[in-house]
């Protein structure tokens, strides 16, 4: 079967970028399958967040190929995204959800979270947000009465907002969903419970799982879920295979990496650089 018949999420050819002299990726492969969940890792400044924003359309068309799967038409095929506008790019979003590592919560209470993008994008009513709301939160072990939902969301806690995030982000059922080092900052207990809310979400009832994209340093994540690993090194795809296979490398790229990422995420705590 030709490749490119081969159902596919996201497909990237010969991938640059470079912020004036500074070379952030030279030239990056990669194909992402329906249902994986792929972890992107590397020191930073290697270019996993740059990567990440090129998959969103974040930025002007580089160098290089990057196609994602049209989930707004029949066979959802891949679209380039150097040839779509604004509006058509927005419209592939909506089959997307995203969760920053800041959680980029709206002002306002819970229920207004989860309520604007079902209003502004699908169109509906009270009527149909309420229950939505309601089981996107239960799905995240989170309270479903009306308080809650009234409750302003600067008075959640950092794990409490990450839920809330993370409910938002199925709000919408998407077919694939990003997570931007989703447990930086939170306590043990929270990051282990955002590790289990990540695995969950990634499994859909009866339906075939959702594609799962996940930038990280946590070393306790990855052991966890055991995702396919993606390591980028001075620009380009390192390694790609198994999380066993990842950790178990001697290869003295990997292994110092690898020995330092419980440091690394600890840093993250603060802002991200542009780099990744």
């Amino acid at each position: 079967m030709d490749d490119d018949a081969l159902p596919l999420e996201i497909r990237i050819r010969g991938l640059h970028k470079a912020f004036g002299e500074h070379r952030v990726l030279r030239g990056v492969d990669l194909d992402v399958r329906p249902g994986e969940m792929v972890a992107f890792v590397g020191g930073s400044g290697c270019g996993k967040t740059v990567l990440l924003n090129h998959i969103l359309g974040k930025f002007e068309a580089p160098p290089g190929v990057v196609r994602v799967a049209d989930h707004g038409q029949d066979g959802a095929p891949l679209v380039d995204l150097a040839e779509l506008d604004k509006m058509e790019v927005d419209a592939l979003h909506t089959h997307w959800g995203v969760v920053f590592q800041m959680n980029a919560l709206f002002s306002g209470t819970v229920y207004d979270n989860i309520r604007l993008w079902l209003e502004e994008v699908r169109n509906m009513t009270e009527a149909g947000i309420v229950p939505i709301a309601r089981r996107v939160l239960a799905a995240v072990a989170l309270q479903t009465d009306d308080d809650f939902l009234e409750t302003d969301v600067n008075e959640l806690s950092g794990g409490m907002a990450k839920r809330l995030a993370v409910a938002r982000a199925l709000s919408m059922d998407p077919e694939m969903i990003f997570y931007d080092e989703p447990t930086t900052g939170l306590d043990p207990t929270s990051a282990a419970q955002i590790q289990d809310l990540i695995a969950a979400t990634h499994e859909r009832a009866g339906r075939e799982n959702r594609t799962t994209i996940i930038i990280t340093h946590d070393k306790d994540l990855l052991v966890r879920l055991e995702p396919r690993t993606v390591m980028l090194h001075e620009g380009k795809i390192y390694f790609d295979g198994p999380f066993q296979d990842f950790a178990a490398s001697k290869s003295s790229i990997i292994r110092p990496y690898f020995d330092l990422m419980p440091v690394l995420h600890q840093r993250r705590a603060g802002l991200p650089g542009r780099g990744g």
